[in-house]
């Protein structure tokens, strides 16, 4: 064991009761990781990581993702040590209400947090999408004899994390992708909530992570060597050719005398007996709280001294690179702003009328590629199903080693394209560190049925407010062929219950056109695009209303004859053009209809009253939703007299028209649930709906 200088370990102790002595506080929390990776944190933070504590969101800074977010307190007490906006106050109302230190770490609530984790494994491929970035944004501005894009990207992991399955998806791409400035803290105490690690885990995660092509290095005392701990971080930096696994053991729960390398560490108060036992143990008096010597807080204070002379530094250099490159500077700019360039919208495509039509998805690859050339910050890809989705931008290179380049699938250390494989969570989860980086505008593609797998990471994209972009296909029982197991009946409603994800089906090509700018020009929220696979007619908008009606969420696509309805009908995606047929039937029927195409309930929600009234008016009870799907996210637009024409049942396989037909997606259907919610509205004459 390599001995410690008195100062580091007064430090490391200092981290360590901080965490205890808020954990105690609060009444709740993990005291356990922080006792143990305070060693490792440590080493990093004051010895290798890049940051300015005045100005967190410095662009070339070091990015520091504590995977294991249930330990957080391990992050405040850093935070507040190296001079981030974070007080001891702040760390006395640990998970308390309003605090900037709540319960797991969030980006939008604390200077100096980069992801918003506790869901294990999410913090792992946030880092992998982090890293991304930083490559492929060095491809955009680096030039000869001026690096302005050169970071590290850092995570802390557990246990826990290594064993997520998302974990080892982002680790398997991550290796592929020789991502060389990504480096993994691995926190390896053996021990989760429930016991020994060995009850559940015996595999060797070192040799999966080498099997993945990650540099795997060891630390066997994480408690006390801190010089181990600084020499492994060290080796992992100078390898620039993989991504590196730095297995660190460690006690969880160290100090405490009764607790320590035990699960009772793990997720609960120390209590009192024990934390000043543990605080005897480390050296400190068991009847102070919140302690930081005035040494220890110089000791930090100098690396915040450092950030701000290499914050400087780099500024300097990024000056020079402005004045010799002022186009790259404009753009820089214009990205770390999320802004997109004047006149962006001219290269959108407009599509003409077609009766025999155009999917949604195509037109959504014909968007992509019309705009791609304006927008070097536009990037994505899909989990293997780029041909389908339609998500490849037309003559860019893959974002894959060289060496893996071939005639048809060219590609360079920075390309465009992105190859997620088939790792749908880990795409979400990547995603969300791109766009947690900073500075482009990823999206990702898969079938709408698919994205089950990537709710955990679109859920924090919505929690975070990031504006990644779903394209997601083959969005209904129009699939097809390939029958239930890929037809999606309750995804739409399900996802629109995530508070913060706009869900957005386009009923043709140029309501996808509109459906793309204003995902573009959504900064502070997700948005899913759910798309056709099977052609939909192309509206003739002389004959119904302007397509720039979709930037409401729902609107008057075709109105009654006299501008005066009896009865309307509601319709996303493929079944607006069922609605259109039954508006016909029922107007030569001598009943006024109106057909409202509601691309996203969302956007639309968020108008004000007198424009959802005006779309839906509360005298007009008689109302028909047709989606196919269940009908679960339509019952209080359609109100007590409405009809649900839905699916609330599994699909099969079969041609796409044959289903529509016997599930019912069929003007006739339409017409028969038009006339009852007539009828119904007559009996529950007087009541209004609620829009």
């Amino acid at each position: 064991m390599t001995a410690v200088p008195d100062l580091a370990q007064l430090a490391i102790n200092t981290i360590r009761t901080l965490s205890i002595d808020a954990v105690q506080k609060a009444q709740s929390g993990h005291p356990g990781l922080p006792l143990g990776a305070a060693p490792m944190a440590y080493a990093l933070w004051q010895r290798h990581l890049a940051f300015d504590a005045v100005d967190p969101s410095w662009p070339d800074r070091d990015r520091f993702v504590l995977s294991a977010g249930h330990g957080s307190m391990l992050l405040y007490s850093l935070l507040h040590l190296y001079g981030f906006d974070v007080s001891l106050d702040d760390l006395k109302a640990f998970r308390q209400w309003k605090s900037k230190t709540p319960g797991h770490p969030e980006s939008f609530e604390t200077p100096g947090v980069e992801a918003t984790t506790g869901p294990l494994g999410q913090g792992t491929a946030n880092a992998v999408g982090m890293a991304i970035a930083e490559r492929f944004l060095a491809r955009l501005f680096n030039q000869p004899g001026h690096t302005v894009v050169d970071h590290y990207t850092y995570a802390l992991v557990s246990d826990g994390d290594v064993m997520e399955g998302v974990a080892y998806e982002a680790a398997s791409l991550a290796g592929h992708l020789g991502l060389g400035k990504l480096i993994y803290l691995y926190d390896a105490n053996d021990v989760t909530l429930d016991g020994p690690a060995s009850l559940i885990l015996s595999e060797d995660v070192g040799a999966r992570y080498a099997a993945c092509g990650w540099q795997v290095l060891r630390v066997d005392d994480g408690d006390h060597d801190v010089a181990a701990l600084d020499r492994a971080i060290a080796q992992a930096k100078a390898d620039t050719a993989r991504p590196s696994l730095i297995i660190v053991r460690t006690t969880i729960g160290y100090g405490s005398p009764k607790k320590a390398g035990t699960s009772a560490a793990h997720g609960a108060p120390l209590g009192a007996d024990e934390v000043a036992a543990t605080k005897k143990i480390l050296g400190f008096d068991p009847d102070t709280t919140f302690a930081v010597a005035e040494d220890v807080l110089a000791r930090a204070r100098e690396v915040v001294e450092r950030g701000r002379v290499r914050h400087a530094e780099w500024q300097q250099q990024f000056d020079r690179w402005a004045a010799e490159n002022p186009q790259r500077h404009a753009l820089f700019t214009r990205l770390a702003a999320r802004a997109l360039p004047d006149g962006w919208t001219t290269a959108l495509p407009e599509f003409p009328p077609n009766p025999k039509g155009v999917s949604t998805r195509k037109a959504s690859g014909e968007v992509i590629n019309a705009i791609a050339p304006l927008l070097p910050e536009l990037w994505g890809g899909s989990a293997d199903l780029a041909e389908s989705n339609n998500t490849t931008v037309e003559g860019e290179p893959s974002f894959v080693p060289p060496e893996f380049s071939t005639k048809v699938f060219p590609g360079d250390w920075y390309g465009r394209t992105l190859h997620f494989g088939i790792r749908e969570h880990g795409m979400g989860t990547i995603l969300n560190g791109i766009v947690l980086h900073g500075g482009t505008r990823p999206y990702g593609g898969t079938f709408l049925v698919f994205s089950d797998y990537m709710r955990p990471a679109v859920r924090l994209a919505a929690l975070m407010g990031l504006p990644v972009i779903y394209v997601w296909t083959h969005d209904s029982i129009g699939l097809g062929e390939d029958g239930p197991t890929h037809q999606p009946v309750e995804h739409l409603s399900a996802l629109r219950a995530i508070p913060g994800l706009d869900v957005v089906r386009p009923a043709d090509a140029n309501e996808t056109v509109v459906a793309w700018r204003l995902a573009l020009e959504h900064t502070d929220r997700p948005t899913a695009l759910c798309l056709t696979r099977q052609n939909l007619p192309v509206f003739d908008r002389t004959e119904v209303a302007p397509v720039d009606g979709v930037a409401k969420g729902g609107y008057v696509l075709a109105d009654a004859s006299d501008g005066q309805p009896r009865v309307i009908l509601i319709g996303t995606g493929s079944e607006v053009s069922v609605c259109l047929e039954a508006r016909e039937r029922l107007e030569a029927e001598g009943v006024p209809t109106r057909v409202v195409s509601m691309v996203c309930q969302e956007w639309f929600r968020a108008q004000d009253p007198a424009y959802r009234q005006g779309v839906l008016p509360p005298n007009v009870t008689a109302r028909v939703s047709v989606e196919a799907a269940i009908a679960m996210s339509w019952h209080d637009l359609v109100g007590d007299a409405g009809e649900c024409v839905s699916l609330e049942h599994y699909g099969a396989s079969a041609p796409y028209q044959v289903l529509f037909e016997q599930f019912g997606f069929t003007p006739d259907r339409v017409v028969a649930a038009a006339r009852a919610s007539l009828s119904r509205a007559g009996a529950v004459k007087g009541s209004t709906t609620g829009n």
